[in-house]
Parts: C-alpha cells; sequence; structure tokens
C-alpha cells in the first residue's frame, strides 16, 4: 500500500517550481528587506519624538 500524498495547492507547486529555476532568490529578498527594513532603532530618540508630539483638536479647522 503506498503513502497517501499531501496536496500541495497550484501557488505553493508555482513558488517551488519558482525557487528551483531562479536560486538565489531568497538571497536578494533578504538583501532587500535588510536594505529597506532591518534598521537598527534609536529608542531614546523614539522617545523624545514622542514626547514632544502636540496632541491635536478633535476638529482642526475649528477656529478659536
Amino acid at each position: 500500500m503506498s503513502k497517501p500524498t499531501c496536496y500541495e495547492s497550484e501557488i505553493t507547486q508555482f513558488l517551488h517550481q519558482y525557487r528551483d529555476k531562479h536560486p538565489g532568490v531568497e538571497e536578494r529578498q533578504l538583501e532587500g528587506r535588510a536594505r529597506l527594513w532591518d534598521k537598527p532603532q534609536d529608542l531614546e530618540l523614539q522617545e523624545r519624538l514622542r514626547a514632544a508630539r502636540v496632541p491635536q483638536r478633535p476638529y482642526v479647522y475649528q477656529n478659536d
């Protein structure tokens, strides 16, 4: 008796085929992520910006 295979959607099959045909795509994705998103965070600067924030009035166009 053969072992039943797991179902794979067409999208999953496409992604597996794409990865096989285009080696290095995952490394390029990680490089792009590091360039755009993985930045060191300055917590002190964030706290100063949060403290300097001026509260907005409920209706900004109302004259006082």
